[in-house]
């Protein structure tokens, strides 16, 4: 039986925090006594486990990862960015899906506390008061990973959304169309749905097109059913349109099949840009072309800020900004060759 932790206190005649303090803080150990816990370690061979880590290093080795909806096919590449770092710094994650509920994530923050991890990556969503008073309280290094606040300093990762909107409806633009239509998040999400819809309106008046917000803008969660039923609604209270800007893939995936539905044709009769490239975007048909996030370098550089802000206490960038790109593939027919 592998000797523990407790076993080595024993030997040595002294706590398990005094243990503790002679791997963390050696210098604050009376040297006899000291001594005697190393030659405790020695003759026992002990080797702690992860139990036995975590109260000697007072570190768990885990981080905590929050997401809003983990069937969302953008949190799978996310969470692969976050596991595939983490583990090069022998960390764990523990993944909570809090089903855009305010409460379950109250309730996942608190739990990780409980859990005593080491640091928390939040995910995707706005960070209200409340979440920043709880957040404050748990006395965890917490660090934002596509979303960020200018309201409170923590750390964060994304791509800059308003300048992905802007640059998604010039490349529609450029190849040709005028009348454009969106599916866009809601403008209460200040994250993925205000921006976007800032930047696409931006680049509008910039080009000097005439677009009706209240006809050519439609709105929709990230969910396929309820992009399907905007895009019916934007069908319906406008004609014409040649181009849609759709906030995510997975709404461009409802977007699309709307649009068969109708008799519309993609890319012949109606052209279609998603945001975010997911596996989803290549593996439909048509193939969407899209604005490309970073997604997994977004999680990658997410656990880099934690550790640089659990050893040191601050990191060298408050708010980090990644490049996006546009993916051409198959659902955008350009009308001429040359930009307009």
């Amino acid at each position: 039986m592998k000797p523990t932790i407790r076993d080595v206190a024993k030997a040595a005649n002294v706590s398990i925090s005094t243990v503790s303090r002679v791997f963390n803080k050696p210098d604050l150990v009376a040297e006899d006594t000291r001594n005697n816990v190393l030659k405790a370690i020695s003759d026992l061979e002990f080797q702690p486990n992860a139990l036995a880590r975590g109260l000697i290093y007072k570190r768990t080795q885990t981080f905590g990862v929050l997401v809003p909806d983990i069937s969302n096919s953008y949190y799978a590449e996310l969470i692969r960015g976050l596991e595939d770092e983490a583990i090069v710094g022998g960390r764990n994650l523990i993944i909570c899906n809090t089903d855009n509920d305010k409460r379950r994530l109250i309730e996942n923050l608190k739990m990780l506390k409980e859990k005593q991890v080491d640091g928390i990556v939040f995910t995707s969503l706005p960070i209200e008061p409340d979440y920043y008073g709880i957040i404050q309280g748990l006395r965890i290094p917490v660090v934002l990973a596509s979303t960020h606040s200018l309201e409170y300093d923590l750390p964060s990762v994304k791509v800059n959304d308003e300048q992905a909107g802007y640059d998604a409806a010039k490349y529609l633009i450029e190849a040709g169309h005028e009348m454009l239509g969106m599916i866009s998040f809601k403008l209460t999400n200040p994250i993925a749905g205000l921006p976007r819809y800032e930047g696409f309106m931006k680049a509008v008046r910039t080009y000097g097109l005439q677009v009706d917000p209240l006809r050519n803008i439609q709105f929709s969660s990230s969910r396929y059913d309820h992009a399907f039923e905007a895009t019916e609604l934007l069908l319906r209270q406008t004609s014409g349109i040649s181009a849609i800007f759709a906030a995510s893939d997975e709404i461009a995936l409802g977007v699309i099949s709307c649009l068969y539905q109708h008799g519309l044709k993609v890319p012949d009769d109606i052209s279609v840009i998603g945001f975010d490239n997911t596996r989803n975007s290549y593996m439909s048909l048509p193939k969407i072309t899209t604005v490309a996030q970073p997604i997994r370098d977004i999680g990658s550089l997410a656990v880099k800020k934690l550790e640089q802000l659990i050893k040191t206490g601050t990191v060298s960038e408050l708010r980090t900004y990644l490049p996006h790109s546009i993916i051409e593939r198959d659902s955008v027919k350009k009308k001429h060759s040359e930009p307009i």
